[in-house]
């Protein structure tokens, strides 16, 4: 399961497929997890606030290749927080279906009075409850945290999900996140602060 996969996961962990965060900040954190999966196919890079695409091949991922083929398409727009409020419109919906069509959830419409919202629901409650989980043991266990899996608790902790990795954690825990932010690869790290910034804009506003 990909970055995006596991951090929608993460923002819908109950049974409900409700979300444990603002709409705006978990649609923030999608579009970062698709350009953190195209960091790691090293199809673009990001220095000084700016994505740049080094590598124009199609990544496997399904939603990765068109985010990269936007970029490609759009050259003037280089900012990283540009980028991510413009993938955020789309971002909840593109991996929520995504995983409706892996069969790990499913669409449900729910209508009140005039108005019909979606949800995706979890197939199997333990599926959708296992990234949570797995990213709790590994802050638990003193093994070194692959730079995906850093990434994806760099952007749980930036969107306000750490509360549901780091449930019932002890101190040691607590202190590997901490410090897993600043020691991330240069890229990683900025995706991260414009993340935690683009979220932190969003709520001085009074998001919408």
């Amino acid at each position: 399961m990909l970055i995006a996969d596991e951090f929608f996961l993460v923002a819908h962990n109950d049974g409900r497929g409700k979300g444990k965060l603002h709409p705006t900040a978990t649609g923030l954190g999608l579009p970062a997890g698709l350009l953190g999966e195209l960091l790691f196919f090293r199809g673009i890079t990001i220095e000084s606030g700016l994505v740049t695409v080094v590598d124009r091949r199609p990544p496997d991922d399904a939603l990765a290749h068109p985010v990269l083929d936007q970029l490609i398409g759009k050259p003037q727009h280089r900012a990283v927080r540009t980028w991510l409020s413009f993938l955020a419109q789309t971002g909840v919906s593109a991996v929520g279906e995504q995983l409706a069509r892996a069969g790990v959830l499913r669409r449900q419409e729910n209508r009140r009075l005039l108005r019909t919202s979606l949800s995706y629901v979890p197939v199997d409650s333990n599926t959708a409850a296992w990234p949570a989980a797995r990213l709790w043991t590994l802050l638990e266990r003193p093994e070194p945290i692959a730079a995906p899996d850093a990434l994806l608790l760099g952007l749980a902790a930036a969107t306000g999900l750490a509360r549901e990795v780091l449930f019932g954690a002890g101190p040691q825990a607590h202190h590997r996140l901490s410090a897993l932010i600043p020691a991330l690869p240069a890229p990683l790290k900025e995706l991260v602060g414009h993340t935690e910034a683009a979220v932190g804009a969003a709520v001085l506003r009074g998001i919408p």
